[in-house]
This record gives C-alpha cells, sequence and structure tokens, in this order.
C-alpha cells in the first residue's frame, strides 16, 4: 500500500506537524528539526520495541511519556523534538507520531514551493532512476521536485510514483489485478 505523505494539513497529523513546523521556526531551529524529524522516523522503522510502545494503548500515558523522552534524551534529540513528543503523548497520539513526523517533512516541501513526489519500488532506485523520474515529472511541468522514496516489496515490480493526488501504477501487482479484471469481465 501506498504510505501517503501527502496528508492533508487539515487533518490531525497535518495540524499536529503544523504546529511543530511554527515551532521550529519561531525557535530559528527549522533545519535541526527536519533533520531530526528524519532521524525518529528512522528510529521508529528500526526498533520493533519502540513501535510496540507507541501503539500500546493499554499502557499508562505517564509511563509511556516518560519512557519515550528517555530514549529520545538518550539518543541526543533537541529539546523541541522531546517536548513536543511529550505533548503528543499526554493527548495520547503516540501511534500517529511517524504519520506526524512525514506531514512535517510534506510541510516543509509544501512551503518551501517544492512538488512531494511519492516513488514506491521493491528495491531501492539508483541514482540514474531517480534522475530519469526528475527528468519525466520536469518535462510534465513539474519543475522542483522531491522525491520520497518507499520499499514496497508487495508490489512485485515496477513503480508506484504519486505527485499531489495523481497516482501512477505502473506495478505488477496492477498489472496482474488489471488482468484478472478483465478476464472476470470475459468469463
Amino acid at each position: 500500500m501506498l504510505q501517503s505523505a501527502c496528508i492533508a494539513f487539515g487533518r490531525l497529523e497535518g495540524r499536529y506537524a503544523t504546529a511543530l513546523y511554527d515551532i521550529a521556526v519561531e525557535q530559528d531551529q527549522l533545519s535541526l528539526v527536519l533533520e531530526e524529524s528524519q532521524a525518529l522516523i528512522r528510529l521508529i522503522d528500526e526498533n520493533s520495541s519502540l513501535r510496540a510502545v507507541l501503539h500500546d494503548q493499554r499502557l499508562d500515558v505517564c509511563v509511556v511519556r516518560k519512557a519515550v523522552i528517555a530514549v529520545l534524551e538518550k539518543c541526543g534529540f533537541n529539546k523541541i523534538i522531546q517536548n513536543f513528543v511529550g505533548v503528543v503523548a499526554n493527548n495520547r497520539r503516540l501511534s500517529l507520531l511517524r504519520s506526524i513526523l512525514i506531514a512535517l517533512g510534506a510541510l516543509a516541501v509544501h512551503r518551501r514551493g517544492d512538488v512531494l513526489v511519492e516513488v514506491g519500488s521493491t528495491v531501492p532506485l539508483l541514482a540514474s532512476q531517480r534522475e530519469q523520474i526528475k527528468e519525466n515529472l520536469n518535462r510534465a511541468g513539474y519543475s522542483r521536485v522531491t522525491i520520497h522514496e518507499f520499499i514496497d516489496p508487495s508490489l512485485l515490480g515496477g513503480l508506484v510514483v504519486r505527485v499531489g493526488t495523481k497516482l501512477y501504477d505502473s506495478s505488477v501487482k496492477a498489472r496482474l489485478f488489471r488482468l484478472r479484471y478483465a478476464m472476470k469481465g470475459v468469463a
């Protein structure tokens, strides 16, 4: 499934992301906060225990907040990120933390005037493939492009590209689905 970083900024994740963005700008720490938010996304992705704690609604909020902030402190995250995660924990929204951080990245791209393009593939893209995608998007009228890549083994091959609300799916999975649908229509 395509992970959409183009979260509507009116949704809950977008509102939290906007608040963090505004605080970072106000304190002149935007680049650091953006960098650390990406590091926190990687930490969440790589640590199954942390993911379990973030998503377990049965745990006491105070205990979870203290534990997560202790992890952030130990990993060297700045006070803005620590305080923000504390607020998210107090509001019982830790299960949305990763989505909020992704929305923060999308918001930063949007405010810079770039177009965020999500590219899903079964294996990491080569530099030449990234350049070819950017070149094709430039020809299609998208001048300032930021590519957000993700790996999705369920695609079986090919690419899935999302530009705003447009989705271009050339994956093997989608082709097989279309073939199966066409064969059902014939029978």
